[in-house]
């Protein structure tokens, strides 16, 4: 992933948070005797101050074999991308129609070494964990060994813990133009108001210097 220094994180706080609320990604994995990549998307929870992500997968996934052979893997997160019209972006010499059209998002990618979980007392903590995370409000038992409803479902699932070796972080959303060109392009982010619009132009206004 090309990383322009306009581009590029903040400090490391900027895509730890949004890595607590963007919680779902893909899990990319190399294959077996010379097999493409499994690229399997997943839900998952990321702990900032341990530098690990815990998540968990079904048992008969095809996954697991080329994961166990290689288990350094990539964790990748897209979100907030918006296709930005040509237009928006011409500088003030250019015409319009010599605006460049582009991409803005944000994104992810967390090296990690995979480490599987069988013992069904940390699966049982692990799932919990999750749930936690996704449903705060309560609502769902608990998961424990051996109890209903779930510990006879903890058979059918493998635990993940991923320790997070390496970051490579990218918030692209127009940080090389001028602010004129940056106040067009967020004014009509907000006329248009389509879907991840409004938090492309958060992204915009939150990178800007003060």
């Amino acid at each position: 992933m090309l990383i322009h220094p306009w581009d590029a994180p903040q400090d490391d706080t900027e895509w730890q948070r949004w890595l607590t609320v963007h919680d779902f990604g893909q899990l990319v994995v190399n294959g077996l005797d010379g097999e493409l990549p499994h690229v399997q998307p997943l839900h998952f929870t990321y702990d900032s101050e341990r530098g690990k992500v815990v998540t968990h997968l079904a048992r008969p996934n095809p996954i697991w074999p080329a994961l166990l052979a290689h288990p350094e893997v990539v964790l990748s997160v897209v979100d907030d991308y918006v296709f930005v019209p040509g237009p928006w972006q011409a500088g003030p010499e250019q015409p319009s129609e010599h605006g460049e059209p582009t991409s803005f998002y944000a994104a992810v990618q967390l090296r990690c070494r995979a480490h599987v979980v069988d013992d069904p007392a940390e699966k049982a903590e692990l799932l919990n964990r999750q749930v936690d995370h996704f449903q705060p409000e309560g609502g769902s038992a608990k998961v424990a060994v051996g109890e209903v409803p779930y510990g006879r479902l903890l058979s059918g699932i493998r635990g993940l813990r991923l320790e997070v070796t390496g970051v490579r972080a990218k918030f692209k959303f127009g940080g090389r133009r001028t602010a004129e060109v940056q106040d067009r392009i967020a004014g009509r982010l907000a006329h248009r108001a389509g879907p991840r619009d409004g938090a492309a132009r958060e992204h915009m206004q939150r990178r800007r210097p003060a």
